[in-house]
C-alpha cells in the first residue's frame, strides 16, 4: 500500500477519531433549520469520455433502490489471521505492482491500481470494469501485489476483495503518470490539480454529524470503473453506497487539470422499515479537513506560522452575498450553519498559499488544494453547516462542511444532487468584489488595563480584490461591523495599508459575558455599497 496520505496512516483511522470526538463533547451553537420545498431534478452533467451500453448510472441506480426496500447487511470486516496480525509498516509494506495496473498494457491515458486490506481497512470492496461489451468483475490476485518481507499466504486467501484504487494520469508531466484520485475508507475520496498535493478529502454522504445519536458513516460497497477511450480526457466511475439508513448511486466524472474536477450525479435513498430511525441531518456534498493553529489562532509553542489543509468556509449564498468565515481549532465543538435558498457554492479553502505561511519543508500545506462545490441545478431551501472539532494535533481531521436540504423525500423517493467539485490550487474561486487575505487576532502596544484586555479581542483583516483596487487613491471606505447580543463593537477602522496597498480592517470588540462566543459580521463599503465579501468570524471565549 502506497503512502498517498502523507502523515495520515488511512482515511477509516480519521473516521473512527470523528466519531468519538462527536461522542464526548457538546455544541456552542444552536443549530438553524429552515423549511421549503426540497430540490428540483438535476441536468445532466457532460458525457463520459466512452458510452457505456449495458451499464449506466440508472443500473446502479436499481440496485440503489433493491439495497433501500431491503434489511441493512452489515459487510464482513473479518480477515484472514495472518493478515490481521500485521502491524501498520507491515500492511504499507504490501504494495501494487505498477505494471499490473489497470489499461497499462493499452497504453490509455488513465490507469487505475488497487489498494490491499489490512489493518484499519478491513471492509472489502468490490471492483468492476465497464467495457463496451459491458462489467466485469476483477477479482483480488495475489499476483498483483508486491508483499514485501511479510510472512503470509495469500493463495489461501481466495477473492479478498480490495480495500479502494486509485486512478493515474499525464497530470504533471508527459514522461509519468500522476496519482489522480484516491477512493478508499467508506465513502471519502480526494483528487489532486497540477502542482498540488494531498489535504482534505470529500465524502459521498454525511450522517447525523451533528443532531443524532451518533455519526453514521455510508460506505461505497462497490465501484465500476469505466473504460476509456485512447484520446479521453475525462474518467468516469460508478459506485454503489450503503449504510444502515441510506443507499445510494453515484456517478463521478474525473477530469485533470490545473484544477481538477470531480462532476459528481448522486440519488440517495432513505431506508425504509420500522426498525429504522431518523435521520436527523443529512449532509450532500460533505468536506473534511483540518486545521490545527493559523494567523487568527496561533501557537507560541510550534515554529511553524501556521498549520492546516484549509483556512476557511467560503459560501455564494443564493441572495448573492459571499461569506468568508475563518477556521478554528476549539476546544469543545463548535457548529455553525448559514441558510440560503438555492446555493451558488461553497467550499473550505487554503487561500494562503505562501510558503513563508507555513514553514513546513515536508507537509508544504502552501501545497494543499482548496475544494469548491458548484451546484449544477437549483438545490431548493437549506443551509450550509460547518461543524469544527478540537483537534491535539495535526493527524486528525477535524473539520467538517456539507450541504442539507431542508426537506427529505419519504423512503424509497430518490434525493437528487448534481454538482461539479474543483479541486484548486493558486487559481481559485473568488468573490467577485473583494475577499480576505488574512485574519490575524491580538493586540499591539496598549494602555488598556488588564481587565480590559481580558474582555477586549482586536481583529485585524486584510482585503484584496478588483473592486478595492478600482477605488480611487482618497476613497472613503468604511468597515461595517455588526456583532450578536454578547459582544459590544467598540472600534472599526478600514484604512488603505501602505505597505501592500490593500485595505485593512481592524475591529476591536468587547465580550459581556466571559463564557460565551461572540458572532461577528463585517465588510468594507464605499458609496453605501459592498466592495467585499462579508468576513463573519465566531470569537471564542478563552
Amino acid at each position: 500500500m502506497d503512502d498517498h496520505f502523507p502523515r495520515f496512516p488511512v482515511a477509516a483511522r480519521r473516521v473512527r477519531i470523528a466519531v468519538a470526538a462527536l461522542a464526548t463533547v457538546t455544541a456552542l451553537a444552536a443549530l438553524v433549520g429552515v423549511g421549503a420545498a426540497h430540490a428540483q431534478a438535476p441536468v445532466q452533467p457532460r458525457a463520459a469520455a466512452q458510452p457505456t451500453p449495458g451499464f449506466d448510472f440508472d443500473s446502479v441506480t436499481r440496485l440503489a433502490r433493491e439495497r433501500a426496500n431491503a434489511p441493512y447487511r452489515a459487510a464482513s470486516a473479518k480477515l484472514p489471521a495472518d493478515l490481521a496480525q500485521l502491524n501498520y509498516d507491515q500492511v504499507r509494506d504490501i504494495r501494487w505492482r505498477p505494471d499490473r495496473a489497470l489499461w497499462r498494457a493499452e497504453q490509455l491515458p488513465f490507469e487505475a491500481m488497487f489498494f490491499h486490506l489490512g489493518l484499519y481497512q478491513t471492509e472489502p470492496v468490490l471492483i468492476n470494469e465497464v467495457t463496451a461489451q459491458g462489467a466485469r468483475h476483477i477479482r483480488y490476485s495475489r499476483t498483483d501485489f508486491d508483499y514485501g518481507k511479510n510472512k503470509v499466504d495469500p493463495q489461501a486467501w481466495g477473492d479478498l476483495g480490495f480495500a479502494g484504487f486509485r486512478l493515474h494520469n499525464h497530470l504533471n508531466s508527459a514522461e509519468y503518470k500522476d496519482e489522480l484520485v484516491v477512493f478508499q475508507g467508506a465513502s471519502y475520496f480526494r483528487a489532486l490539480g497540477k502542482g498540488q498535493q494531498y489535504g482534505l478529502s470529500a465524502r459521498g454522504l454525511a450522517i447525523d454529524t451533528v443532531g443524532g445519536k451518533g455519526e453514521e458513516f455510508p460506505r461505497f460497497t462497490e465501484f465500476w470503473l469505466v473504460k476509456p477511450a485512447r484520446n479521453a480526457a475525462q474518467v468516469r466511475v460508478y459506485a454503489l453506497m450503503d449504510s444502515p439508513r441510506a443507499t445510494g448511486a453515484y456517478q463521478f466524472d474525473i477530469t485533470p487539470g490545473n484544477a481538477t474536477t470531480t462532476t459528481v450525479r448522486s440519488r440517495v435513498f432513505l431506508r425504509a422499515g420500522s426498525g429504522v430511525p431518523p435521520v436527523a441531518t443529512l449532509g450532500i456534498a460533505p468536506l473534511t479537513s483540518m486545521f490545527f493553529f493559523g494567523e487568527n489562532q496561533p501557537r507560541k509553542e510550534d515554529f511553524r506560522p501556521e498549520v492546516h489543509d484549509s483556512d476557511g468556509l467560503m459560501v455564494a449564498t443564493g441572495e448573492g452575498e459571499w461569506l468568508w468565515r475563518p477556521l478554528q481549532n476549539p476546544r469543545q465543538t463548535l457548529v455553525t450553519s448559514f441558510s440560503t435558498q438555492n446555493p451558488k457554492g461553497f467550499g473550505l479553502m487554503q487561500r494562503d498559499r505562501q510558503w513563508a505561511s507555513y514553514e513546513d519543508v515536508e507537509a508544504r500545506y502552501e501545497r494543499r488544494p482548496s475544494a469548491w462545490v458548484r451546484p449544477l441545478h437549483d438545490w431548493g431551501a437549506g443551509r450550509v453547516e460547518l461543524v469544527q472539532l478540537n483537534t491535539p494535533d495535526e493527524t486528525h481531521d477535524n473539520v467538517v462542511a456539507y450541504w442539507v436540504p431542508a426537506q427529505l423525500p419519504p423512503p424509497g423517493q430518490p434525493l437528487e444532487f448534481a454538482y461539479e467539485l474543483s479541486w484548486q490550487g493558486d487559481e481559485q474561486q473568488r468573490p467577485p468584489s473583494a475577499w480576505a487575505t488574512q485574519s490575524r487576532r491580538g493586540m499591539g502596544y496598549t494602555k488598556l488595563s488588564a481587565d480590559a484586555l481580558r474582555r477586549q479581542t482586536q481583529y485585524v483583516i486584510d482585503f484584496e480584490g478588483p473592486a478595492l483596487q478600482a477605488l480611487p487613491a482618497d476613497a472613503a471606505v468604511k468597515a461595517v461591523v455588526t456583532s450578536d447580543a454578547n459582544g459590544r463593537v467598540l472600534e472599526s477602522l478600514a484604512y488603505r495599508n501602505p505597505a501592500t496597498r490593500q485595505w485593512r480592517m481592524t475591529v476591536r470588540v468587547e465580550r459581556l459575558k466571559a463564557d460565551r462566543p461572540i458572532e461577528l459580521r463585517a465588510f468594507l463599503q464605499h458609496d453605501n455599497h459592498a466592495v467585499s465579501e462579508t468576513w463573519t468570524h465566531i470569537s471564542l471565549p478563552e
